[in-house]
């Protein structure tokens, strides 16, 4: 049988480990491991449950609804969860001081009782008769005050900065089509006459990259909550800034490179952390073969962008590329990511994607210069 005192103690560990579970995904502004975090395995879990039901499913659109529904689940059940295992430890707690609480409860009556102590509702049917219990008690309702006061200002913080996050995600879907391109990105600019401002993009672009890193590391929860807009994503918005700018970097002539340059050192560091927090493999090459590397040549010679000689832009481009490419496609796997230009599965974009086709995209250009009106603009939701 197991002893009062070792009943204490089970108890006291069962209340630290989730104490210190809470500390560390709430208050610690900074990644940690799951190493004695019980939320983190079964939010993993529960994640890659989601992930496996979806895929049986044959449409996107119902595979998108369920995924986005993941994350609020996900919060709900860690709260149950982490206030269901605190009246769990402080009821064993209380049945190992039973002596000292009057009536004598059993375990069941004092798990009630640290429910009553916990939630601070304290019916009066079942006290805490020595010092002690008394002391458990009050620390059990001083604990329980802690965690719904610390949990309501994580789920401010939390959504604001999902909305942070999202603006500038549809602000760039409009510039670099949904899903967004690097190379749409380009192409977009040059045939508005906007490359002049590309270098406040990529500026705008690092501090966003800047605020993701950050909050995403700081929040485990927030990058599992998915765009409110169709096939947009912040994975696929990252990878078509560090896209547009490592094509800057080594394709695009007569354009300054400089802050391309710091958005691509940014992303760089935001994609390794990410992926080196989720345990993601970090693998090898471009991610893209040189069919399509010539084919975004092409489109961005067409709008009229100077670019190197194809071997050597490509030579570059490559190297560069390679290294960001395999951790960036890693999140885009883990997170299930609409699909997007050489970023996830890009074997499943399609017109329902939003994306338009060359093909439509050359014939509204050809009604464009007829009728001298912008007709193709961004790519349609």
């Amino acid at each position: 049988m197991v002893s009062k005192l070792a009943e204490i103690v089970i108890g006291a560990a069962i209340v630290a480990l989730i104490v210190n579970d809470v500390f560390q995904t709430v208050i610690v502004p900074r990644a940690v491991s799951r190493r004695w975090r019980p939320s983190g395995y079964w939010a993993y879990w529960l994640w890659r449950g989601f992930v496996a039901f979806t895929h049986r499913l044959k449409s996107s659109d119902a595979r998108e609804v369920i995924l986005s529904r993941y994350a609020p689940l996900a919060l709900v059940v860690t709260m149950v969860l982490w206030v269901t295992l605190l009246i769990f430890g402080y009821g064993t707690i209380f049945y190992g001081l039973r002596n000292e609480i009057k009536p004598v409860p059993g375990y069941w009556d004092a798990v009630y009782f640290a429910g009553t102590s916990l939630l601070t509702i304290g019916y009066g049917d079942v006290v805490a008769a020595a010092g002690p219990a008394r002391f458990f008690a009050i620390l059990s309702g001083a604990t329980g005050f802690a965690v719904v006061a610390i949990v309501t200002s994580f789920l401010f913080a939390l959504f604001a900065a999902f909305r942070q996050r999202e603006v500038f995600v549809l602000t760039l879907g409009t510039r670099a089509s949904s899903p967004p391109s690097g190379v749409e990105l380009l192409v977009t600019h040059a045939r508005l006459e906007l490359m002049e401002g590309l270098p406040d993009l990529f500026k705008r672009g690092e501090i966003w990259t800047a605020q993701v890193m950050e909050s995403h590391l700081a929040y485990p929860m927030l990058p599992y909550f998915r765009s409110s807009h169709d096939y947009e994503s912040w994975v696929a918005t990252l990878g078509a800034l560090l896209d547009a700018a490592a094509l800057i970097m080594t394709t695009v002539r007569d354009q300054p490179s400089g802050d391309a340059r710091l958005m691509h050192a940014m992303g760089r560091h935001a994609v390794h952390d990410l992926a080196k927090y989720f345990g993601l493999p970090a693998g090898d090459g471009a991610g893209v073969d040189r069919g399509e590397f010539d084919a975004a040549r092409e489109r961005l010679a067409a709008v009229g962008l100077r670019c190197y000689d194809a071997d050597d832009s490509w030579a570059a481009f490559s190297l560069l590329r390679s290294t960001y490419a395999a951790r960036l496609n890693g999140l885009a796997r883990y997170f299930d990511i609409p699909p997007a230009q050489w970023v996830g599965d890009r074997s499943l974009i399609a017109m329902e994607h939003g994306a338009m086709s060359q093909e439509m995209r050359a014939k509204l250009l050809s009604i464009e210069k007829r009728e001298g009106a912008d007709v193709t603009g961004p790519a349609p939701r």
